[in-house]
């Protein structure tokens, strides 16, 4: 908002989602404080709150409110919130077709992929959706301790293996769903 007249003004161009969200760059964030400033900020600048203002403003408060869903959506989630980490110390996030991924991490991906091709199973999908989330808790552990430790490669790594879970998560919701 501008001092003087207290209009909208616009979002900056490349704004750091961290500050934005009034948060430590640090891959460790406190997802209820995370939550209270995005209620904040949405309740300070959501559209339905500028439809008697200039067009403009009404403008602005959209692209406002938009940057701050993705600011949360992207903080709150620990591989987006890992990989934005990366982008913001210019580190390349690591590509499907990098193949430092070991051998024995290719072989469990595989294996639970094929479990999730089997015919639809609760009792095995249960079992699968258990076994994703305790290592996604894991890879979570472990990229917050190279994070702390300044080990962008090594988090990086952990990251691209976070990427595979997710994708099997994504797979086991899509099945789950009733056809």
């Amino acid at each position: 908002f501008c001092p003087g007249c207290r209009a909208l003004q616009p979002p900056a161009p490349r704004p750091d989602l961290f500050r934005l969200m009034d948060c430590d760059r640090s891959f460790r964030i406190d997802a209820q404080r995370l939550q209270r400033r995005f209620r904040s900020l949405q309740r300070a600048v959501h559209p339905d709150r500028f439809g008697q203002r200039p067009l403009k403003e009404q403008y602005y408060s959209e692209q406002h409110s938009s940057l701050i869903n993705k600011a949360y959506q992207t903080l709150l989630n620990p591989l987006s919130r890992g990989l934005y980490l990366l982008e913001l110390n210019g580190v390349e996030p690591a590509q499907e077709t990098d193949s430092d991924a070991d051998s024995v991490f290719l072989m469990e991906i595989m294996e639970i992929n094929e479990k999730l091709a089997e015919p639809k199973n609760e009792d095995s999908l249960e079992e699968i959706e258990t076994l994703i989330k305790v290592k996604q808790e894991e890879l979570t552990k472990e990229v917050t301790a190279a994070f702390e430790r300044d080990d962008l490669q090594e988090a990086k790594k952990l990251l691209a293996k976070m990427k595979y879970f997710a994708n099997l998560e994504d797979k086991l919701k899509k099945k789950k769903i009733p056809s």
